[in-house]
């Protein structure tokens, strides 16, 4: 089922370090990415025990990233993200939570890491399509920071209409894709 775009800020220091560990990073990507889920259901997904997934959902629940489902046969308790994305402003959140933000940041980039891994681990299992179609790029840009951010608005436009949970005109053959945008000052000189 889509559900309306719904984007949260994160400012709290104490939601950010709930969000500094991997598998709760991995069980809140996934619900972006899927939708309601049982902890079994996420423990298949993540790697993890249903045990361990309904407690990290709990931690997650208390600071406001997931929440209850209705069960659609009465038996199950599925959990869903509360938003469609969540974000945060890095250098923001208050004074002194700089290392909190950058725990999320490099736990959020190990687990994009090793999806990227396990995708090119199983390229040759997709069909030739989907190899094709499939990219990792490097770009070396020259811009201005209202450059840099111009860039990253039209990017973000473009990409909207495509998200999992937002979008409900998907033709047949769409499957999930994880696109990963990192766009930083380079530290090289010049």
């Amino acid at each position: 089922m889509t559900r309306p775009e719904r984007i949260v800020r994160v400012a709290d220091p104490r939601a950010l370090h709930a969000l500094a560990h991997p598998t709760r990073v991995a069980l809140l990507d996934h619900l972006l990415a899927t939708g309601a889920r049982t902890a079994s259901q996420c423990a298949e997904a993540v790697g993890e025990s249903a045990s361990s997934c309904s407690w990290h959902m709990r931690q997650l629940a208390r600071f406001g990233f997931v929440e209850r489902a209705e069960s659609t046969d009465g038996r199950e308790r599925p959990w869903r993200a509360t938003a469609t994305g969540f974000g945060y402003e890095p250098g923001r959140a208050g004074p002194g939570d700089e290392r909190v933000e950058h725990a999320v940041l490099a736990t959020q980039l190990r687990a994009e890491e090793q999806a990227l891994m396990r995708h090119l681990e199983a390229r040759g299992d997709l069909a030739s399509a989907w190899q094709e179609a499939s990219v990792v790029h490097t770009y070396h840009l020259l811009m201005t920071p209202d450059e840099l951010q111009a860039l990253q608005s039209g990017l973000d436009q473009a990409i909207r209409p495509f998200i999992s949970l937002t979008r409900a005109d998907a033709p047949d053959g769409a499957a999930r894709v994880r696109l990963h945008v990192r766009a930083y000052r380079s530290g090289e000189a010049g």
